[in-house]
């Protein structure tokens, strides 16, 4: 669009004839229809009249004017020196606040990324706790060891035959052996109690085995999606610039 074809739109825009709108600048209305039409160009001074009798800021007025007939035909008037200055500059403006965006979303999705990989919010070894029954109150913690070593040594000393060592442990085993076992994702220590009947529960640590938690999981992928996102608006942010840059060159050639 043109300054005589951004003039002629707000004229109609404003329900105003030519007649009313040139009264209004103070000039000729066969000026106004040069203007209008493109054979003329305004001067700084015109051009501040037009906006003057429109009501209008300059920047209202050129914004949506190309920047090729800014640059050239345009180009003596101030207000649009001005205009095109504070154009740049808004890009300028946009485009740090683009690359500061992309910078951070990169950042936050590798942070997500590491916080899933080493467990910082949740944790992703899973420990693994067995306890052999339940122990009576007045039992030792060590019951179900010392039955067997007593045993043993029962049968070491010759006070019990191997039929009877046998026996004896497959009664107790049978009577008060009650395997159970347990899973957390969070370290209890090497053992753990816990309430159980007319006792208490012994866990001791079976074994740990590294297994990634949902939680982690969907941190990673949000991280995953933070990074990509960053890394697309980067080179968006690249094509754009590009891509103006060029427009630029034709615009100057």
């Amino acid at each position: 669009m043109n300054f005589g074809e951004k003039l002629k739109q707000i004229r109609t825009d404003k329900n105003l004839t030519q007649p009313q709108l040139s009264a209004a600048i103070g000039i000729e209305q066969s000026y106004l229809s040069k203007l209008e039409n493109g054979k003329s160009q305004p001067s700084a001074d015109m051009f501040s009249a037009i906006v003057k009798a429109l009501d209008l800021a300059p920047a209202e007025f050129l914004s949506g004017i190309d920047n090729k007939v800014l640059r050239t035909s345009l180009r003596h008037i101030p207000e649009v020196s001005q205009f095109l200055d504070g154009s740049v500059t808004r890009r300028v403006h946009d485009a740090r606040t683009w690359l500061f965006a992309a910078a951070a979303g990169c950042a936050l999705g590798f942070a997500l990324m590491l916080a899933a990989n080493d467990g910082i919010f949740s944790p992703n070894n899973q420990y693994k706790y067995v306890s052999k029954g339940v122990i009576l109150p007045n039992e030792s913690d060590t019951v179900f060891e010392q039955f067997r070593e007593i045993q043993n040594l029962k049968l070491a000393a010759g006070t019990v035959s191997a039929a009877e060592h046998a026996r004896a442990l497959a009664e107790f085993e049978a009577a008060r052996v009650r395997m159970a076992t347990a899973e957390f994702w969070g370290d209890r220590g090497s053992v753990y109690f816990e309430a159980a009947g007319n006792g208490r529960r012994k866990f001791e640590l079976a074994g740990v085995r590294h297994v990634r938690s949902p939680a982690n999981k969907v941190l990673q992928y949000l991280g995953a999606l933070f990074a990509f996102c960053g890394v697309l608006a980067f080179v968006a942010e690249w094509r754009l610039r590009r891509t103006n840059a060029a427009i630029e060159r034709d615009i100057n050639t």
